[in-house]
């Protein structure tokens, strides 16, 4: 593959993960803003004249599913500060090379996870 012998990616290739990355950063931000209007909207659905049981089941339901809320949207703000920070690589033409290996990220995996700063051969390593 070229790309063994290639030390950084054209500018012709970062435009494109740029690409990629600009309608990820646009989709991520709407999945964010579904969970916070979800986590948002507490309001009562009636349930006042429900067995008090049943009530407590939903009460500690709905908690739970606040909870999860707001880890998905913490999580959704991390993905979307780490595209973010590859756009400032793709900038200062550091983008797509590994920072423990200082080889170039392949490709078809920062198609896959635009946001890696390790290589595979880096990311096995690791374990």
């Amino acid at each position: 593959m070229a790309e063994e012998n290639k030390s950084k990616y054209s500018d012709a290739e970062l435009a494109e993960f740029k690409a990629i990355i600009q309608k990820k950063i646009e989709k991520a931000e709407q999945d964010l803003d579904l969970l916070r209007e979800q986590f948002a909207n507490d309001k009562n659905n009636g349930t006042d004249d429900t067995s008090p049981q049943f009530k407590s089941f939903e009460e500690g339901s709905s908690v739970m599913s606040k909870e999860r809320n707001s880890q998905l949207a913490t999580r959704q703000e991390k993905f979307i500060r780490d595209l973010k920070n590859a756009l400032i690589r793709i900038e200062n033409k550091t983008y797509g090379v590994c920072r423990v290996t200082g080889k170039l990220i392949d490709a078809e995996r920062l198609k896959l996870v635009p946001h890696a700063t390790l290589s595979m051969e880096a990311k096995l390593n690791q374990r």
